[in-house]
């Protein structure tokens, strides 16, 4: 498995941009495919984005798109999500999660494929 550390995190007023990013040990990173998650408090994990391992195929969640751009860096071991136009609605503490395949479709958007999780990063977006 891979190892995962967010950064990036923080407060920001409504409107304002944060980058995240996600750091992985191991030479194996560029096999992986990657995922953003949050989880705002007392809900469940949510998915956000996701990117497959050469970063040429890109996925977002409908309360994303347009507003937030999911990357990678092979060469740094790092994913990164940059999310602009910010809203309260964002507030979450976000991970980031490492897939070895997705079976399906369906599968870029569930948690199950995901075997390496980060510690997570908090977004506080003040209104």
């Amino acid at each position: 498995q891979v190892q995962l550390v967010e950064s990036g995190g923080g407060l920001v007023q409504a409107g304002g941009s944060l980058r995240l990013s996600c750091a992985a040990s191991g030479r194996t990173f560029s096999s992986y495919a990657m995922g953003w998650f949050r989880q705002a408090p007392g809900e469940e994990r949510d998915f956000v984005s996701a990117i497959n391992w050469s970063g040429r195929n890109t996925y977002y969640a409908d309360s994303g798109k347009g507003r937030f751009n999911i990357s990678r860096d092979n060469a740094k071991n790092t994913v990164y999500l940059q999310m602009n136009s910010l809203k309260a609605e964002d507030t979450a503490v976000y991970y980031c999660a490492a897939a070895v395949f997705w079976s399906d479709a369906a599968s870029i958007r569930s948690m199950t494929p995901y075997g390496s999780w980060g510690q997570g990063t908090p977004v506080t977006v003040s209104s």
